[in-house]
């Protein structure tokens, strides 16, 4: 069941703004930075995706298959790599 509450606007400096309460907030999980969009005319709130999610775990999987290798099939070999460059 969900938990149902009514609520007012504020006003917050030159802004509006909603009290959510407590047991809200632990009910869905978000703690900190938000993302808020506007939805068939209702305000969603949800919680913010964090920059990089899953990146350690992708880089993982790209080592543990050997997948690097097939990054370095990708470069281009040049003259200059064979003439120029001093290894």
């Amino acid at each position: 069941m969900a938990t149902s509450v009514k609520g007012r606007i504020i006003k917050v400096g030159n802004s509006q703004g909603i009290r959510i309460p407590k047991l809200l907030l632990e009910q869905s999980g978000i703690s900190e930075n938000v993302e808020i969009e506007v939805r068939d005319n209702q305000i969603v709130i949800t919680a913010a995706s964090r920059a990089r999610t899953g990146w350690a775990e992708a880089f993982a999987r790209v080592s543990s298959n050997e997948d690097e290798d097939i990054l370095l099939d990708d470069i281009i070999a040049t003259t200059w790599d064979e003439e120029e460059w001093e290894w």
